[in-house]
């Protein structure tokens, strides 16, 4: 484990060489090689140091995290041609990811709430460093605030927790059951926000928009998988509670998922479309979290993986059309079919598995959720089909009005892909379908 977080930290000097902007991501890629021959597939912790170790559940949140972490730099091209603090900028995304790494990693529960917060700061930065609007400062207190807020509760759980344990590792912590009710909204609040719930959204939309596409794509790809980890981490002593208060939560999500797909319908600026139905996708896994069925938390674990490489394909395509066009209103962004008739193919295929078609890893998760969602009550099945249905409307209605239809007076010319951005798509595509092959790791973690 260690090997990871030291060779990232010795990557760091690297980002300040000159000409080196390649190579830090090439790096970067060797390393989630490096990460993907050591294969921990087993559901107890392995590697174990002082304060980290590994399961299952942290392996592929942190291969995710180094994936996502080097396709941000593909994606981040016109950081390194306009020379944009392109030094900083990848120190920065190489910060996050030790971060991240440290997060995911931890097996002590306040170690884990450190580096869970610490992840914010380069977040934020690249935000408000490398966003495109004047409002990203708005954005920026947004994120924070909301997180900051909900944390503080969190902190005095953890520190209950290590008065009455005296222990704070996950895996001691197993050995207990609370039936504490203040514990259980104190420890579960924060990850709610950062997953996010539905009407504790608002800042996920507000920060997509802002952010520039590295933002955008942690944000969608880790950032929001962060709440779903702590939920499976903290829900081994809480059960208890869980069964008496978790119908709310899935009330909340199921209903929320539903109204905000029909936000979604009524979008016409691409990124927060795709940052809207992030909060619906997420809703369902938040859902058959809750439910704390063996098809539940194991569904919820691969949609998030799921999730995590489709939403952040769909933000480098709504990228790659933003810098052609200057523009994300779907008003402009029409009949690209005409205008970039190669990228069409990408747009359809990162569209279907966003509406979790086969052999996406996204369908074997929904199927895994709505087994659990409907087991749990059959009322749920209300609106879960409602879901459904819009989750595949609005998606429709993204591809058909961004591809078909009369091109943009403004948009005179043709304009191919560059190698670059089909390359970064692809490792997109590519484990998101080729991952359902090896289901057998998402859903037998427990």
């Amino acid at each position: 484990m260690l090997k990871l977080i030291l060779a990232m930290i010795f990557m760091s000097p690297i980002c300040f060489m000159h000409g080196l902007f390649w190579t830090v991501h090439n790096l970067l890629f060797i390393l989630s090689f490096v990460l993907i021959l050591m294969n921990y597939c087993v559901n107890y912790f392995v590697s174990i140091s002082y304060f980290m170790g590994f399961d299952i559940l942290s392996y592929g949140l942190i291969l995710l995290s180094f994936w996502i972490c080097s396709l941000m730099i593909v994606a981040s091209e016109s950081v390194n041609k306009y020379n944009n603090y392109k030094n900083l900028f990848l120190f920065n995304i190489v910060m996050l990811l030790i971060f991240l790494v440290l997060t995911f990693s931890s097996m002590n529960l306040f170690m884990f709430y450190l580096f869970f917060e610490s992840s914010l700061i380069p977040t934020l930065f690249l935000i408000l460093g490398w966003g495109y609007q004047p409002e990203r400062l708005q954005a920026g207190v947004y994120l924070l605030f909301y997180t900051l807020l909900v944390s503080l509760p969190m902190l005095v759980g953890i520190f209950y927790l290590y008065k009455s344990c005296n222990t704070m590792n996950f895996y001691l912590l197993g050995n207990y059951l609370f039936n504490y009710d203040l514990l259980y909204l104190s420890m579960i609040l924060a990850f709610l926000v950062k997953m996010p719930m539905f009407l504790v959204h608002l800042w996920l939309p507000k920060a997509h928009v802002e952010a520039p596409v590295s933002g955008s794509m942690i944000l969608a790809g880790i950032m929001l998988k962060l709440g779903g980890y702590g939920l499976l981490r903290v829900f081994s002593f809480l059960q208890i509670v869980g069964l008496k208060f978790n119908f709310i939560w899935v009330s909340i999500s199921l209903i929320g998922g539903v109204l905000i797909s029909l936000v979604c319908l009524r979008q016409t600026d691409l990124k927060a479309l795709i940052a809207y139905s992030s909060v619906a996708h997420m809703g369902i896994v938040l859902g058959g979290l809750m439910t704390l069925s063996y098809w539940g938390l194991s569904g919820s674990y691969t949609l998030m993986i799921g999730h995590g490489l489709c939403s952040s394909g769909l933000f480098c395509l709504a990228n790659i059309t933003y810098e052609r066009l200057g523009s994300r209103s779907l008003l402009i962004n029409k009949g690209l079919l005409n205008f970039m008739p190669s990228m069409t193919l990408w747009w359809f295929l990162l569209s279907v598995c966003n509406m979790a078609a086969p052999p996406s890893l996204n369908l074997l998760g929904e199927i895994s959720l709505l087994n659990s969602i409907v087991s749990w009550s059959w009322l749920t099945m209300i609106s879960l089909s409602f879901l459904s249905f819009f989750s595949a409307a609005y998606t429709l209605y993204l591809y058909a009005y961004s591809q078909h239809g009369k091109v943009f007076s403004g948009v005179y010319s043709f304009s191919g892909g560059k190698i670059r951005e089909y390359f970064l798509l692809f490792l997109h595509w590519l484990p998101l379908n080729l991952l359902i092959l090896k289901s057998d790791m998402c859903l037998f973690w427990l």
